[in-house]
């Protein structure tokens, strides 16, 4: 049975930044706060350049002949046609380019470990190598893995402030976990962590990567994006649009709490949470559109058609 076309949505009901005229969408877009906070990083800040993201983001967008992109039109068709309009000039996607499953198997501690809980079971995080959390908000996170109390493998940096993973652990916390749950502070081949049979959700950051590496998985999906605007707005896209995933809820101040990481997990872990039964059945149907054979090459083809008849 198809289940109901229901939204679902872990988000707060703060207000949406009016969209300009012409942009596809009325919920692929950042609340005020998160706004201000992109504001400032984007048009303020310039990382030592001399001259603000926004202004080299444009100027390129401007000055160039064609716009090229990593995606493709089933996933953002309706925004890539919003920038041909608006930059009149070419659009060339590469579609998610992303590589083959590798013929390595994960490292045999990892997979002897995860070999003792039942298929789909096992909750996978990783936020990716440039997201270093405050011990703080490091330590709700762990908690709220806790607090789920499904087994889960934890991959993230370790946080600002401390020497190693062990050391920004909450008190009390290894023993608890023991058997049932894994913090790594080191890097794991996500694609593999992904491809094996007792992961059944991984809560990422929604990088454009582990995006696209999340929506050509089976997992279920659990967004907890990181405070920047793509990351947000790759989270929207599959909440709000795709209706692949929920989005973690976070408080006014940007901190996410251990009830609401946990909340999440269970919406979509539990069989018989209606949410759970609508992304699933939403992420199936797109994983199959996705993997379409020849999809991805096709894109390839065409895209360097495209360069080649720029030169031409």
């Amino acid at each position: 049975m198809v289940p109901s076309k229901k939204i679902a949505k872990y988000s707060t009901n703060e207000e949406l930044v009016q969209p300009p005229p012409g942009y596809p969408s009325l919920s692929v877009l950042l609340k005020h706060k998160e706004f201000e906070i992109a504001k400032v990083k984007i048009l303020v800040e310039d990382q030592g350049t001399g001259t603000s993201l926004y202004f080299r983001i444009t100027s390129s967008l401007k000055d160039c002949d064609a716009i090229a992109l990593r995606t493709n039109h089933e996933v953002e068709g309706t925004y890539c046609d919003y920038l041909r309009q608006q930059y009149a000039k070419p659009i060339l996607l590469t579609g998610p380019v992303l590589p083959e499953i590798p013929v390595t198997k994960l490292d045999e501690k990892w997979t002897n470990w995860l070999s003792n809980f039942e298929e789909g079971t096992v909750v996978y995080c990783a936020f990716g190598s440039q997201t270093i959390l405050q011990k703080n908000q490091f330590q709700e996170l762990v908690l709220g893995f806790e607090l789920s109390r499904k087994p889960f493998f934890v991959s993230l940096s370790v946080p600002d402030g401390c020497a190693t993973i062990e050391e920004a652990l909450p008190e009390g916390f290894e023993e608890r976990v023991k058997g049932r749950g894994w913090v790594h502070g080191g890097w794991v081949p996500q694609t593999l962590m992904l491809e094996h049979k007792s992961v059944g959700c991984f809560v990422t950051h929604c990088g454009h990567g582990s995006m696209w590496e999340s929506l050509l998985s089976n997992c279920q999906i659990v967004c907890a994006p990181y405070l920047l605007s793509d990351h947000i707005m790759s989270a929207r896209l599959m909440v709000e649009e795709l209706k692949v995933a929920v989005e973690v809820e976070r408080e006014d101040n940007g901190w996410i709490s251990k009830e609401s990481l946990s909340h999440s997990i269970i919406s979509v872990m539990d069989k018989e949470s209606e949410v759970a039964g609508l992304v699933k059945y939403n992420h199936a149907k797109l994983k199959e559109v996705l993997t379409t054979e020849g999809l991805q090459e096709r894109y390839l083809h065409n895209f360097i058609q495209s360069l080649q008849g720029l030169l031409d």
